[in-house]
């Protein structure tokens, strides 16, 4: 038998001391508690057990130092909450996952089935792993710490992005973190300088319908370890410094990593879901139950987290010091995140202590954070978002483009916000821009080329009879359904797709780009590839297979906003300036149509164009959109140089889009559906 010592209720999970491993957990409902130390990671019987009564009690928490222990031990927990449990409650003969294991093993035989109610085996159960946690090494790899207004992030998932390469990478590599860091030198030349990891905490795989795989990860089975599949090794412990190489990797490069996180639901379901962790240290603490323990589903996968009581709180925020701290990640972009300001009863609350203490803790006040501002219970906070600091997925500016491109009626007007960064809808006209995060596409619906080449859904392969995914698409396919070989439509559509982008990359906000958008990705119209661990849900890295013009095309946008960020970012102020006031800021913007300073916001119009003014220089910048199905002319405002035109979506290979100087310096064409680009000459020498 191990010599045990009392212990210590800090730090939470196993940590290794001078003597050996100290464990704590919270369990404020439980008798007494066993903790099972296991020879191996498999073995269905624990070579030890250790009870911990009251004398290895501190208020909520259960500790317990156990001496010879070191990194590498294979750990579970059995809590007994009543006297009857010991005998007949299946609940008490769990294995449970230490919500706080900062590794995990037994993978190879884990079955979910094998934590539902009736079910006692321990065989296919998991176990924690006592591993290091050693800081991030931050003075040889530092936080590239890219201010907002210089911030390009592309959304990719882990798996997908990786699931295609050829030649650079090892087979067995694929899919990990390892091939990942292989593809740094491709998001480096497109220019991208954040880049945000779809769910990569360790998550329940088989968490879906029979034959299907939860291949999107939102689905947590632990909020502190790296997803197994992603990792090379066989080895738990190496997990931890396979993703730490790949934080370091990316810093060396000048690329930030963003984790999109879920801390709003976790695997294990409802009331008949199964069993793992959460559920069996403290149920009702962890999940919003009603009074007759009904859990109650704001998320839409079937429970909430009770994300502001003390406790709950508490391990979020160790979860986030644990990734940011320990293995490096500059940012968090937090799934449903409104949901974690609900409190008693789902209740909204004006001030959630978790984004207070989240925004007020020393130790994370240089990270970027994200959050979706809906839940699936009905609550959306964009306005009034309930944290000071932290950015908001903007819904309103994917819609509302969308819209306009596909010339809906009533458009103009709401696109006007959006692209000046939405200060009317974020009723904050000094920093509404510096809290948009402007996206037309994301993993949840169509990519790029889907939203030009599909009027609906086509989600049978996900096996629910086309039920899943959104309805509501704003999608144009511009007369044919899917591929076609119509070079009429294949022209509009390769036009469209460069309109979207430029009209995300030339917007004030920060903008985030779908994985593959820059290649034309398609997923063959389905919007909703959570389950799609093929093709469907891969990127496409066959030269045959990509659009090379638009990924030159998207290479020179983000060149033009990067050199021209004063202008296209969060940093600039584009509201409509007094001329007796233009002094007091340096940059302003002039509304037209296509008649100078006559800006038609009426329901008909599918016009718009502006002028960027530098307060020194006059109008520097102009822009011009045109969505009618018919050549527009668009008289230009004067400038103290001459008009160059840098872009027209109109054309799409390299000699095309070369800067040119206009001929007629009064009035443009543009072409239907069409977007221009129009500086002076000292800012196109910028590019």
């Amino acid at each position: 038998m191990s010599k045990i010592n009392k212990g210590t209720p800090w730090p939470l999970g196993s940590n290794i001391t001078t003597r050996g491993v100290n464990f704590s957990i919270a369990a404020p409902q439980a008798r007494y508690i066993e903790l099972l130390i296991f020879k191996n990671a498999t073995d269905s019987n624990p070579k030890e057990i250790i009870t911990l009564g009251e004398v290895h009690r501190s208020g909520n928490y259960w500790h317990v130092e156990v001496e010879g222990l070191g990194a590498g031990c294979f750990y579970g927990y059995r809590v007994i909450n009543s006297e009857n449990e010991s005998k007949d409650c299946y609940n008490s003969k769990k294995i449970l996952l230490d919500p706080c294991a900062r590794a995990i093993a037994g993978w190879e035989l884990y079955k979910r089935k094998s934590y539902l109610k009736q079910t006692i085996s321990s065989a296919n159960s998991l176990r924690a792993v006592v591993s290091e946690r050693d800081k991030f090494d931050f003075y040889n790899h530092p936080r590239p710490k890219h201010p907002w207004n210089k911030t390009i992030i592309y959304e990719l998932h882990v798996g997908g992005f990786t699931k295609l390469s050829s030649g650079k990478i090892n087979n067995e590599n694929v899919g990990t973190f390892l091939s990942l860091i292989n593809k740094i030198p491709y998001l480096k030349q497109l220019g991208i300088t954040t880049i945000e990891l779809l769910p990569i905490f360790s998550f329940d795989y088989s968490d879906a319908p029979l034959g299907q795989e939860n291949f999107w990860g939102y689905s947590p089975i632990n909020w502190f370890t790296p997803h197994h599949q992603y990792i090379v090794s066989k080895n738990p412990l190496k997990a931890r410094e396979e993703f730490k190489q790949f934080v370091a990797t990316c810093h060396d490069n000048d690329l930030e990593v963003i984790l999109d996180v879920v801390y709003n639901h976790t695997t294990e379901g409802n009331q008949n879901g199964p069993l793992i962790s959460w559920k069996g240290f403290a149920d009702s603490l962890y999940y919003y139950q009603d009074k007759n323990g009904n859990y109650l589903d704001v998320t839409g996968c079937g429970n909430t987290i009770s994300a502001n009581q003390p406790i709950v709180r508490k391990l979020i925020l160790e979860s986030i010091k644990c990734w940011s701290n320990e293995l490096g990640v500059d940012g968090f972009r937090f799934d449903l995140g409104i949901a974690l300001s609900r409190g008693k009863d789902l209740s909204p609350l004006t001030s959630p202590p978790l984004f207070e203490e989240l925004e007020n803790d020393p130790e994370l006040s240089d990270l970027k954070l994200i959050s979706e501002p809906w839940d699936c219970g009905g609550l959306y906070k964009l306005s009034n978002f309930p944290a000071k600091e932290i950015c908001t997925w903007n819904g309103s500016f994917r819609d509302d483009v969308r819209r306009f491109w596909k010339a809906d009626k009533d458009t103009t007007w709401n696109l006007k916000d959006r692209l000046i960064g939405s200060p009317e809808l974020y009723k904050d006209q000094e920093n509404s821009s510096k809290k948009s995060i402007n996206f037309i596409t994301s993993h949840d619906g169509f990519t790029l080329n889907d939203l030009v080449s599909f009027n609906v859904k086509h989600n049978l392969s996900n096996g629910e009879n086309n039920r899943d995914g959104e309805n509501n698409n704003n999608s144009w396919n511009h007369g044919i359904e899917g591929p076609t070989t119509n070079k009429n439509i294949e022209f509009i559509r390769n036009k469209q797709k460069r309109n979207f982008l430029s009209t995300l990359l030339l917007s004030n906000g920060i903008p985030m780009i779908l994985m593959g958008d820059e290649v034309s990705r398609s997923q063959g119209g389905n919007n909703n590839s959570w389950c799609q661990n093929n093709p469907l849900g891969w990127m496409v890295w066959e030269d045959n297979d990509i659009d090379k013009d638009l990924k030159e095309f998207v290479k020179k946008l983000i060149r033009i906003r990067t050199q021209l960020s004063d202008f296209f970012s969060p940093k600039a102020n584009h509201q409509p300036q007094k001329r007796s006031v233009i002094s007091k800021n340096n940059i302003w913007i002039q509304w037209h149509g296509v008649k100078v300073n006559t800006p038609d916001w009426g329901s008909w119009s599918h016009t718009i164009s502006y002028s960027i003014h530098n307060s020194k220089e006059g109008a520097v910048i102009w822009i011009g959109m045109n969505a009618y199905n018919q050549t527009m002319l668009f008289e230009l405002p004067e400038s103290h140089s001459p008009w160059l035109k840098v872009l027209d979506t109109t054309f799409m290979n390299a000699n095309e889009l070369k800067t040119r100087q206009l001929k007629n310096q009064s009035e443009i064409e543009v072409e239907s559906q069409s977007l221009v680009l129009l500086t002076t000459k000292h800012y196109a020498n910028k590019i």
